[in-house]
């Protein structure tokens, strides 16, 4: 079920990514896959700055899309 509900999430993050960094998505099948991504990378960096967004499906939403966000904006760094 744990696998189901980080897809699920991660996809959401990831298109959520894509819309707000305009020009920086790749499509939505990646950008879903930079969602999955993202969540990590978001935890991640959330718990080592000690931040704490909100708890729930909303907050692991967030999070993933934050952590898209910031993928994104390096691989569109990265592809110019």
């Amino acid at each position: 079920m744990s696998l189901l509900y980080s897809l699920l999430i991660g996809g959401i993050a990831g298109w959520l990514a894509g819309k707000l960094m305009k020009g920086g998505g790749f499509g939505v099948l990646f950008n879903i896959v930079i969602g999955i991504i993202g969540g990590f990378v978001g935890n991640w960096l959330f718990a080592k700055l000690g931040i704490s967004i909100m708890n729930g499906i909303v907050g692991d939403i967030l999070t993933g899309a934050i952590g898209a966000s910031i993928i994104l904006f390096i691989a569109g760094l990265l592809k110019k």
